[in-house]
């Protein structure tokens, strides 16, 4: 379990956990808001199909307190850089906090990693609300939309600059 004791909104703890025998199927129906489906898939299943089949990621079930209310993945480059992929938050659970407190609680546990000099991450350009959230963190753009594979922008974050606070 990976937890920087964060609560959200509700006072729940906020944690990340491997995906196993427990909790898979829950991971798997996450689902966004309709609205979203246009930046991440319908399920989380894709994401934990991804982890699975391709090797590069490697998926974690987010939880607050002990129900599965997420889905977030993570995965090292060639080039040692840390990447976050395949954030996904149930619609019922959005606007209470999660999102952030997972990407803080990743974030940290990746930094931590003595190999670990940057993270990455790209999102839709158009997906305002993840921009916020990686700007908020210190996430810096480092390539315009269309320079990266489905013309995602890439944003990148020194290891050095995550606080303990993150």
């Amino acid at each position: 379990m990976i937890s920087l004791g964060l609560l959200d909104g509700s006072g729940r703890r906020v944690t990340l956990r491997a995906v196993d025998d427990e909790n898979w199927r829950a991971v798997a129906d996450v689902a966004p808001l309709d609205n979203q489906r246009r930046y991440v898939p319908a399920l989380a299943a894709r994401y934990l199909l991804l982890s699975l089949r391709e090797g590069v990621w490697n998926s974690l079930a987010v939880c607050a307190d002990d129900t599965v209310v997420g889905h977030v993945m993570w995965g090292r480059d060639e080039d040692g850089s840390y990447w976050i992929g395949g954030m996904l938050i149930d619609g019922a659970e959005q606007g209470k906090g999660i999102g952030r407190a997972v990407a803080r609680t990743l974030l940290r546990w990746l930094a931590d990693r003595t190999d670990c000099e940057v993270l990455r991450l790209s999102y839709d350009p158009d997906n305002s609300a993840a921009e916020r959230l990686y700007t908020s963190l210190g996430f810096r753009p480092v390539s315009a939309a269309g320079e990266d594979v489905d013309g995602e922008v890439v944003a990148e974050l020194s290891a050095k600059a995550v606080g303990r606070e993150a």
